[in-house]
């Protein structure tokens, strides 16, 4: 049986995500942003600019996964492609389905520069289906019937425990819809969606050196109501959390 769990969520999300800690979190993003396009890393630009903000190590976190340099974003969205028709998806299985079960959790989300959606969720070695497992692998099938997608193809990191669980919930559901499924459970996955075309990710290691990808988590958001996304940019802190979710 699946576990009742808020994937992602901390309590002190409402806090460090809120509308109180918008203006400050702007201010550092916009930071980061001009210091890595000066050409520092951003891993030493954030530590730099979070001391200064004095921020926690989940904001530091967010903004971290939030931040890129511009060259890097022009290169990511000039290779983004919206047109799945008749097409095959190489999915970064972990990567996309963490996220949306994120975000059925009601737990915070963040659009980033490049446009993906990240979240704070991690994946160290261990993974559970939970209560949101087989609603996000429906809301996917249903895009993916929806869009007219030829096959899709998901690879999942052997070294995490349950991937071979995960395997057979994937297969068991999306075999219900028309287009071809196969999952492949290896080591490496990065390196193996490297060297692929129309790869489902929000990796940025990926991203750098994919031919194209499919910002597959955006696209999916829209049959989604009630969602926690957050923008360091745009928006105003009215905006930051569109609706209010309580776990269930």
């Amino acid at each position: 049986m699946t576990r009742q769990t808020r994937r992602g969520y901390k309590d002190s999300d409402e806090k460090e995500f809120g509308a109180e800690a918008f203006n400050k979190l702007a201010s550092a993003g916009k930071d980061i942003c001009y210091l890595m396009n000066q050409g520092y890393p951003v891993s030493g630009a954030s530590v730099f600019v979070g001391n200064h903000y004095m921020l926690s190590e989940r904001q530091r976190m967010a903004l971290l996964r939030w931040a890129a340099a511009e060259d890097a974003v022009n290169s990511r969205k000039s290779r983004e492609i919206t047109d799945l028709r008749d097409r095959i998806l190489h999915i970064d299985g972990f990567n996309i389905l963490i996220t949306l079960e994120v975000i059925l959790s009601g737990s915070p989300v963040f659009r980033c520069l490049d446009g993906t959606i990240r979240d704070l969720a991690g994946l160290r070695g261990t993974y559970h289906p939970i209560d949101k497992t087989i609603t996000a692998l429906r809301l996917l099938g249903e895009f993916f019937e929806g869009e007219g997608v030829k096959e899709v193809i998901f690879y999942l990191d052997a070294p995490v425990s349950n991937s071979g669980r995960l395997k057979v919930l994937i297969q068991e559901e999306l075999e219900k819809f028309s287009f071809g499924t196969q999952v492949f459970v290896i080591n490496e996955v990065d390196k193996i969606l490297k060297t692929k075309e129309c790869v489902a990710t929000s990796d940025s290691i990926i991203l750098d050196y994919t031919t194209n990808w499919v910002n597959l988590n955006s696209l999916v958001l829209s049959g989604i109501s009630d969602l926690w996304l957050v923008n360091f940019l745009d928006g105003d802190p009215g905006e930051m959390k569109q609706k209010d979710i309580t776990s269930g």
